[in-house]
């Protein structure tokens, strides 16, 4: 990568071999399965995904405390090690008891990382005057785990016949070697606070001092606060038909079962390719617009799934999947340039994802009420006519100038520094050479 310092393609590369292994869960395509088969009823099944939904938004925000205490890559190491014991506990216990156990940790993994890798990767490269390279550095780090999955996954099945427990023992040292990347990464020069630090000797009070601050950004900042919101759309409706619609989708256009891998690996490479490339899109209109735009476009081919057939429907959702992957890491660069400096970013990163997965638990309530009545098409159709309604607000905030970018994000310059992003449409200032 041209302009790239050596400490900052170490702290990239390092963050590509994280996400890859810590996301990379070999069970997620046979646990319903595999927990049927050590007897768990459906009741208990979908009762321990519910838990451990509540569970991951109760965790978001102390980690995310945590991480902006102890360091973001502290941080990183302690998750790495929650996950790799977390997916050993099915293979300890095949039980309620253990799959819950599992599930609860999974979800303290993830909440110790959710915040801690995106403030890491974004704090490095700025600290290396790379940060024009954040951007495709996350892109890209999504884009390789999902195609480690697509590599992966169909091996599952195969493995499982010459060890039961394998996709757990596999996933257990995925995590390892994502605790292996953790410890490597280099310290970030010059960080302050608890950005990569160890933090020693601060109080429990500092951390409710730390979670006032993030709130107080959120309420003076309008602009960040409407960034976050802007995200929902996108978050929700991602999950919400890559997850729990995928498969009503498919079985009610008359898909097998048997095809339904197939469809999923065609959407990963499609959100692979786009997550690795967001760059494509062009630099005429600032990333704020194509966020609106993209989720549009989300809505849009959810709608067109009511009218079209069984090759209309696999088409539309890798575009569906292609769209996402452009636009989580432009949503993400947007979130992160919209902190002020000197605020606790990976909490902010928290409070963040805990409003999308609030958001997507309610989403799921209702997807759950529409299907059971059978009324999927309507689903839907409300689906795309909420996100539609959702932009429609946002833009009119946006034209009525009650909303306007933050002029103190990112590192304070003399005016004269500033430099125009033209991918991120921002005013970047430059950070001025280290002496």
């Amino acid at each position: 990568m041209g302009g790239l310092t050596h400490t900052a393609r170490r702290i990239i590369r390092l963050n590509y071999g994280f996400q890859l292994l810590f996301n990379l869960l070999w069970w997620m395509p046979v646990f319903y399965a595999y927990q049927k088969a050590a007897g768990l009823s459906d009741g208990q099944i979908f009762g321990i995904q519910s838990i451990y939904y509540v569970a991951f938004c109760l965790f978001e925000i102390p980690t995310g405390l945590i991480a902006d205490r102890i360091g973001t890559r502290n941080c990183l190491r302690a998750g790495a090690v929650v996950m790799t014991a977390a997916n050993l506990a099915p293979v300890v216990s095949a039980s309620y008891t253990g799959f819950l156990v599992h599930f609860l940790a999974i979800a303290a993994g993830r909440s110790l990382t959710s915040g801690a890798a995106s403030a890491y990767l974004y704090d490095g490269l700025r600290a290396e005057q790379c940060d024009e390279h954040y951007l495709r550095a996350e892109g890209t780090a999504r884009a390789l785990g999902l195609a480690a999955k697509v590599v992966c996954w169909p091996l599952v099945g195969p493995l499982m016949s010459l060890a039961h427990a394998a996709p757990y023992m596999l996933s257990a040292a995925s995590a390892a070697g994502s605790l292996a990347c953790a410890i490597a990464l280099p310290r970030i020069a010059g960080a302050g606070g608890g950005t990569d630090t160890g933090g020693g000797g601060r109080r429990g009070g500092a951390l409710l001092r730390d979670a006032g601050s993030a709130l107080r950004c959120v309420a003076s900042s309008r602009w960040l606060a409407l960034v976050m919101v802007q995200g929902v759309a996108v978050f929700t409706l991602s999950r919400i038909c890559q997850v729990n619609l995928f498969q009503p989708i498919l079985l009610d256009h008359g898909i097998a079962e048997a095809s339904h891998g197939g469809v999923l690996a065609a959407m990963t490479v499609a959100e692979a390719v786009a997550s690795a490339r967001p760059q494509w899109l062009g630099r005429r209109l600032p990333p704020v617009a194509w966020v609106s735009i993209l989720s549009l476009a989300l809505a849009g081919t959810l709608a067109a799934m009511t009218l079209g057939g069984p090759w209309a429907v696999v088409a539309l959702l890798c575009l569906f999947a292609a769209a996402t992957g452009f636009a989580y890491p432009i949503q993400r660069k947007l979130v992160n340039d919209a902190v002020p400096a000197h605020a606790p970013r990976a909490t902010l990163l928290s409070i963040e994802s805990i409003v999308d997965r609030g958001v997507c638990a309610l989403a799921a309530v209702a997807a759950g009420a529409y299907l059971s009545a059978g009324h999927l098409d309507a689903l839907l159709w409300h689906s795309a006519l909420a996100t539609v309604v959702l932009l429609a607000a946002f833009q009119l905030l946006l034209r009525s100038g009650l909303v306007q970018r933050d002029k103190g994000t990112g590192p304070t310059q003399p005016t004269g520094a500033v430099g125009t992003d033209r991918l991120t449409g921002s005013g970047r200032q430059r950070p001025r050479p280290r002496g």
